[in-house]
């Protein structure tokens, strides 16, 4: 498309011309660029200059439409439209100053002299004018006669006479505006009166030629494309072309280039038609009618020795379409959608896709250049060849050539004849290169199907285009799109086209010289199956490529081929590939695995007879080989591969063993077969004995064929029972036998069989004290000890595991026990004498982590013994197992000594030793008011609240959760530095701890603390409960034994202070004697600023008579106490209910009173007798639990 003139590729827009006042042309020429559609301009300095644009040479040419004129030099002019949109103008605008209209006579007689030579010139061709009057001053004034006298003279409209204000910037504007949308109606007006002429004479039918009708439907077409008027434009250029192709019929000039111009006006009309279809949206008429244009033209081929002028042409027509697909704003519906069509003939998925129409463009061009190359050889066997094709050029018609000849001082074009002209297209083919050309179309269709997914057709464009790179000697693309083809046909089962691929992919790696790659698909080739189907495809093609059609005897000469490379005999090698060699300085190794496409050629499979052997016993393995290639082979060697390099072994051929095949494989065992010849299609079984005296599993993992001196192809070694068949061949007619001789063994047979571990002689033995306790170091003793086995290069595995399967490390959750993030951590290993195993040689100690450790054992004789204890400590309760794994060797070579693993496991139940727990409580018989606990709070997670500089008891309790009993040896409150006498004041109740108390399972041991808060802040931090305690080990272990203790702290949480305004207290004996008169006294104290309000009552009591008020209110002074007194005489021995005493406060609306316990007190029937005894030791009492 884009050698197509500007003017054919693009709609045309309207073209007008400003004359005049130069000063203002690029405004009036930004303006009309501006507009919708846009307008193009023609700027001229003055009127004189309008008679060279105009001249009479172009009224002449325009008068050769005529009837008269017969049309007999052509069809279309060359330039015509160029013409129209360049050099032709449909408005003319006359710019002149206000000067020359109301200045002096003789400037109105040069304005009238200039009006009258415009309007001459633009007569002849209907062109339009428009009159703009500049002002030169902003106050000019022109009278209404001068307006009406250049009306007149001028023979214009009063509307299309404008005036320019250049000084007011606001009337510029409007002014210009106004001449835009004068310039496009007049420019409408004047292509719609062009194309209504133009019309009138086909309607009337006043032509003597076809030339001419299709003339006038093209101008009038091309009018309608002026004024936008696309329904229109698209009618005429149908008509022209249906004109065009009536003309075909009756034309008396079958000539050469008679053909060639009816073409190439037919691919304009084309282009136009297919242009104004795609962009209005009518997708499926346009494909409908391209495909109407290819048929018709494709029969009109023209002379046969100038053939391949037509499939330049058809070539050209597939790729203008495809690329007006491509850049055609209508959407193209996807594949799925519904394909409709004509009924004549339905469209196809594919046409809606430019990847299609770029495919048969290079097609088409193939074409031209197979014609063209007939073409150049019958010139140049004649002697034909053209020497001045220079000098041609295009003539004066589209389509048409002529040969420029200089006579005199000008230059005359002289009509070709048909061999000159065929001898001028010979020399322009010559001289492009067709192959690139068509590589890049078959590029871009490739590119395409390959962005659609399609890889089918995109390796079929691929394919073409690789042929093309190895015809030109690009070798290196060539082969890169072959490689790929290739993937996808073996993929496909597609066996005629993989054989024609890699016949060039064959060619390409000899040409570039590449032993390795030619051996390979030369391999390939010779082992593809062969069926009459295939032959009979093969057979079809006309181009089989380099390495001809596919069949058993191609086969044959490729395997013969490629064997003789491999054994390189230069008397059989043909010249070309004589630069093929496989010498000792070059030698070949080949590589096949699963997926290799050499499966082909070599199949090997490998079974052991038993899946699970001693270690020491020998155990059958068989090896099957198995080929596809056409012809036998002869095998020098076999090198059997196993992950134990010690059972690698070595067939040899006897019938061609020869000293230098093993060489290079000294120390391997070696075995004899009778022969190792491979026919086609049957397995060659070959079983032998095999031992190995390491355990673990022994895998077969290749085996490697020699084939004469320096060729050699490593096979991945495959299971019978799990190897897949050959893609190629699975559907072929073939026999198919299993890999070994009992069928049984063929479906579960392994390449792979596991060498037990020899019976260990080495006792491990792991102790436990039964479960472990969180914060203690708890020790597991290690026994190894040998029976039988001396102990080389030993090693200890420890492994920690949770038993939940939890995991031993939470990185998110807060532990209350240690900073440390793990539950359970293996802290250290110690040696049968206490000695740190950390401390020794790297070589004595491998690695310690948290849950993991790998520990050295030393050299043991048989019957010695060795012990070393773990040291773990729990974080956090939690069951874990611990395993362990020791393993030596039994002898002191490391790299050939059987290894033997023991392996052991003890569940360890971690525990929480000891519970801590704590309550706040106050001081017997008071009461301080708290106003925050007035009301109730329902959040359960609220802190404590204490007085202030009010005594308040802390209780802390320490209970033991184990099954054993436990030893407490202290119980302290750990106080942070910053807040100890500031914030509170503690005191400890009763003394330290002298001897470890014994805390039996389930006992709980109790600790008073007083606390004083000091500080008059909202909220303190008591610190932290720390426990020493450890197990109870017993009286007759103590002496021996070094008992660890186990400090557990805990974090008591912060409470809340606030100063409490009234404190209540109740004063009484400790206890009563019935009959005896005792003062019960009730003290109010006021801790605020404030007098206090305060309304108490007393209820009366059976056991006691009273004397005192019942019900009072009273007021308690600022920073005093009030003391209420009653005397009670008991009536009742025993325990005792005192009056109860109920307190409200006014202001607060809170009322006190006492608890039970508070208001009990005991009553002794008489006076009772003490006796004091010596304390004989201290003790500490354990409070009782209320």
């Amino acid at each position: 498309m884009e050698e197509y003139p500007e003017e054919l590729r693009s709609p045309p827009v309207s073209l007008v011309a400003v004359v005049g006042r130069a000063e203002l042309h690029q405004a009036i020429t930004t303006q009309l660029h501006s507009q919708q559609p846009p307008i193009n301009s023609l700027a001229l300095p003055d009127i004189s200059k309008i008679s060279f644009l105009l001249s009479p040479n172009s009224n002449k040419s325009s008068g050769s439409d005529s009837p008269a004129s017969g049309g007999g030099g052509g069809i279309l002019k060359r330039d015509w439209l160029q013409k129209h949109r360049t050099r032709i103008p449909s408005v003319v605008a006359a710019l002149f100053s206000s000067d020359c209209i109301s200045g002096d006579p003789a400037q109105w007689l040069q304005l009238c002299s200039d009006l009258d030579e415009l309007k001459a010139a633009i007569r002849v061709r209907n062109i339009k004018l428009v009159l703009v009057v500049v002002h030169s001053h902003s106050k000019d004034d022109i009278t209404e006669d001068r307006i009406l006298a250049l009306r007149k003279r001028a023979e214009v409209d009063s509307k299309y006479i404008i005036t320019f204000s250049p000084n007011d910037a606001y009337e510029l504007s409007q002014s210009l505006h106004r001449l835009g949308s004068i310039f496009a109606e007049l420019a409408n007006t004047y292509y719609r009166d062009e194309g209504r002429k133009v019309k009138t004479r086909i309607e009337k039918k006043s032509f003597s030629s076809i030339e001419l009708s299709v003339r006038y439907c093209f101008k009038v077409a091309v009018y309608a494309e002026f004024r936008r008027d696309w329904v229109e434009a698209l009618r005429f250029y149908e008509d022209a072309y249906h004109a065009l192709r009536e003309m075909i019929g009756t034309s008396t000039r079958s000539t050469i280039q008679r053909v060639v111009e009816i073409k190439t006006v037919a691919e304009q009309l084309h282009f136009k038609i297919s242009t104004l279809m795609l962009h209005g949206g009518k997708i499926i008429e346009a494909i409908s009618w391209f495909w109407k244009h290819s048929a018709w033209y494709k029969r009109f081929t023209g002379s046969p020795e100038a053939i391949f002028l037509h499939w330049e042409w058809m070539s050209r027509q597939y790729l203008v379409f495809a690329e007006l697909l491509e850049t055609s704003s209508a959407a193209i519906p996807g594949i799925s959608s519904v394909i409709v069509g004509t009924a004549e003939r339905p469209l196809t998925e594919w046409e809606y896709r430019p990847a299609y129409y770029y495919e048969l463009a290079a097609h088409n061009l193939k074409e031209k250049r197979s014609s063209l190359e007939f073409a150049v050889s019958m010139s140049e066997s004649l002697g034909e060849i053209d020497s001045n094709a220079d000098s041609v050029v295009p003539a004066t018609y589209v389509g048409q050539f002529a040969r420029l000849i200089e006579q005199g001082n000008a230059f005359v074009m002289q009509p070709l004849t048909d061999d000159e002209y065929t001898r001028y297209a010979v020399a322009e083919g010559k001289r492009f290169q067709d192959s690139f050309e068509i590589i890049a179309l078959l590029k871009k269709s490739y590119e395409s199907y390959t962005n659609l997914k399609v890889r089918r057709l995109g390796s079929f464009c691929g394919f073409q285009m690789a042929k093309e790179y190895y015809g030109v000697g690009e070798l290196s693309n060539a082969k890169q799109l072959f490689d790929g083809i290739a993937s996808l046909y073996r993929q496909e089962g597609w066996v005629t086209l993989l054989w024609e691929v890699l016949g060039y992919l064959r060619e390409c790696s000899r040409k570039q010289g590449a032993v390795k790659d030619f051996i390979e698909y030369s391999l390939e080739m010779a082992a593809l199956p062969v069926s009459s189907d295939t032959v009979v495809q093969s057979s079809r093609f006309k181009e089989c490529g380099p390495a001809g059609p596919l069949s058993l005897q191609q086969r044959e000469v490729i395997h013969k081929e490629v064997f003789r490379f491999i054994c390189w005999e230069p008397r059989l090698a043909s010249a070309e590939s004589s630069n093929l060699k496989i010498t000792v300085d070059n030698p070949l190794h080949l590589e096949i695995d699963v997926v290799s496409p050499l499966r082909l050629v070599l199949l090997t499979s490998v079974a052991f007879h038993e899946q699970i052997v001693k270690p020491g016993s020998s155990t059958l393995i068989t090896v099957s080989l198995l080929s596809q290639l056409p012809l036998a082979v002869e095998i020098d060697q076999l090198e059997v591969q196993f992950n134990q390099s010690g059972c690698n072994f070595i067939i040899v051929n006897s019938q061609r063993h020869s000293g230098s095949f093993t060489d290079g494989s000294q120390g391997l065992r070696v075995e004899t077969a009778p022969s190792l010849a491979l026919s086609t299609n049957r397995w060659l079984r070959l079983t032998y004995d095999i031992n190995s005296d390491q355990s673990g599993k022994l895998e077969c993992i290749s085996v490697i064929a020699k084939m004469g001196p320096h060729f050699t192809i490593c096979c991945r070694a495959e299971s019978p029972a799990s190897m897949d068949e050959l893609p190629l061949w699975k559907f072929e007619d073939r026999v198919e036998t299993y890999p070994t001789k009992d069928p049984a063994l063929s479906f579960s047979g392994q390449r792979a069989t596991q060498v037990e571990e020899p019976d260990s002689q080495v006792d491990l033995n792991l102790g436990s004290s039964g479960p472990a306790f969180v914060g203690e170091s708890f020790m597991v003793p290690v026994t190894v000890a040998s029976r039988g086995h001396s102990v080389y290069s030993g090693e200890l595995k420890i492994n920690l595991v949770d038993v939940k399967g939890g995991g031993l490390f939470s990185p998110r959750e807060s532990e209350p026990f240690s900073m440390d993030s793990h539950h359970v951590q293996l802290l250290g290993i110690s040696g049968p004498e206490g000695e740190d195993e950390s401390q020794l040689g790297t070589d004595k100690i491998k690695k310690i982590q948290d849950s993991f450790g790998l520990v050295s054992v030393p050299f043991l004789k048989c019957g010695e013994s060795w012990t070393c204890n773990l040291e773990i400590k729990w974080h956090r309760p939690k069951p874990v197992m611990l395993y362990v794994s020791l393993g030596y060797s039994l002898d002191s070579n490391e790299s050939t000594a059987q290894k033997v693993n023991v392996h052991k496991s003890l569940q360890i139940e971690g525990k929480t030793g000891i519970i801590i727990s704590h309550r706040f409580m106050l001081p017997f018989r008071k009461d301080p008011l708290l106003p925050s606990r007035i009301k109730p709070v329902h959040d359960t997670d609220q802190s404590a609240l204490l007085p202030l500089n009010e005594t308040s008891i802390l209780i802390i309790s320490a209970k033991n959760c184990t099954d054993v009993p436990l030893q407490l040896h202290s119980m302290t409150l750990e106080v942070e530095d910053d807040d100890l006498g500031k914030s509170f004041s503690v005191q400890h109740g009763g003394d330290d701890l002298s001897d470890p108390a014994l805390l039996v399972p389930d006992e709980e041991f109790k600790k008073v603390f007083s606390i004083i808060p000091k500080m008059d802040s909202p909220k303190i931090r008591l610190g932290s409960v720390c426990v020493r305690w450890s197990r109870d080990c017993g009286v007759e272990e103590q002496s021996g034994a070094t008992v660890t203790s186990v400090l557990t702290k805990q974090k008591l949480p912060d409470v809340d202070l606030e100063l409490s305004p009234l404190v209540l207290r109740m004063e009484c004996p400790p206890y009563a004697i019935l009959g005896e008169p005792f003062t019960y006294f009730i003290k109010v104290q006021n801790q605020t600023q404030l007098l206090q309000e305060v309304k108490f009552s007393l209820s009366d009591a059976q056991s006691f008579v009273m004397s005192g008020s019942h019900n009072d209110t009273l007021f308690v002074l600022p920073k005093s106490e009030h003391i209420i007194s009653y005397k009670l005489v008991p009536l009742a021995s025993g325990v005792q209910q005192l009056p109860r005493f109920t307190a409200t406060s006014v202001r607060y609306s809170a009322a006190f009173q006492p608890s039970l316990a508070a208001s009990t007190l005991f009553v002794f029937p008489s006076k009772p007798q003490f006796k004091m005894v010596g304390a004989q030791g201290k003790r500490i009492e354990s409070l009782a639990a209320e």
